[in-house]
């Protein structure tokens, strides 16, 4: 609940309008209503390891790529396609 919330905020204060709220392969998902304004976002728990969720962005941008370079060490990631978190971390929001 905590990620999905800081996907509206984040999209609220970055301009990317409003978002719709779906399942895709069956994970939660956020789109933008208005097209060419973001890329979907998914939140699931990991297939490989049970104490572990992502966000899964898709793996054409270069958002991971982004992310890495502006927070090298704060986040753990997996290939391209997301950012890793254990079930007890405490998700780091830069203010």
């Amino acid at each position: 609940m905590f990620l999905r919330q800081l996907i509206f905020d984040t999209a609220r204060t970055e301009g990317v309008g409003e978002l719709e709220e779906t399942l895709k392969w069956g994970e939660p998902a956020y789109l933008t209503k208005k097209p060419k304004t973001g890329t979907t976002i998914r939140i699931n728990q990991s297939k490989s390891n049970p104490n572990q969720y992502g966000m899964y962005f898709h793996c054409q941008t270069n958002l991971i790529e982004t992310f890495r370079a502006i927070f090298p060490v704060e986040f753990t990631y997996d290939g391209n396609r997301a950012i890793v978190f254990n079930e007890n971390d405490e998700v780091p929001v830069k203010s």
